[in-house]
């Protein structure tokens, strides 16, 4: 083989692993299973764009009790991201995976850490234009491979809550800070939110 034509197919290489790559990013929205409203689990969730971490953020039920401590990992679709930081708003087909974990502590003199242990569950919440409302929320079981939309109830509270509590759309973006100075130079926080 000439020092050409390998120069040529290393090219060719390149430019097929940048076409993949692009490909990938368009389609790394919500992917259901074939005919229905059952989002496939995202394999790849912890190679998106982290957005935060917290701890003690959950909003339980009026009159129910707060619940177990955990930490809540928040990643999104990569090309949702892009676009927020355009426009300030979340284009549909938009993926939010919500990962919970239990919390561990180390306490020594001086010093009490808290770190990240076993995963809890995974929560997913969808904007797409296929839902009556133009949302989903998903929650998985530690083996699901999919998930049907939640309904119900269980949907009632979840709509409740990202009504009353979020910044921007139905979204937490006020826990997310560089996101959030994007929604506020954008003019995209909702009219009657306020810092909490």
């Amino acid at each position: 083989m000439t020092r050409r034509t390998s120069a040529a197919l290393a090219g060719v290489a390149f430019a097929a692993s940048v076409v993949y790559a692009v490909s990938a990013q368009q389609n790394d929205g919500p992917q259901y299973a074939a005919g229905t409203n059952r989002l496939l689990r995202p394999s790849d969730y912890r190679e998106w764009i982290f957005l935060s971490s917290s701890i003690g953020l959950n909003y339980p039920p009026p009159g129910a009790p707060a619940g177990p401590q955990r930490f809540d990992n928040v990643f999104v679709n990569p090309r949702s991201y892009r676009s927020f930081l355009e426009t300030g708003k979340w284009p549909d087909k938009t993926i939010f995976v919500l990962e919970f974990r239990d919390v561990g502590s180390e306490k020594a003199e001086n010093r009490n850490g808290r770190f990240q242990t076993g995963l809890r569950g995974i929560e997913a919440d969808v904007k797409d234009s296929r839902f009556a409302d133009g949302w989903g929320f998903f929650g998985f079981g530690a083996n699901d491979k999919d998930a049907a939309p939640l309904t119900g109830d269980a949907v009632q509270r979840c709509i409740d809550c990202h009504s009353a509590h979020t910044a921007v759309e139905r979204t937490f973006v006020q826990f997310y800070p560089v996101l959030f100075d994007v929604a506020k130079r954008m003019g995209t926080v909702k009219p009657n939110y306020t810092d909490p």
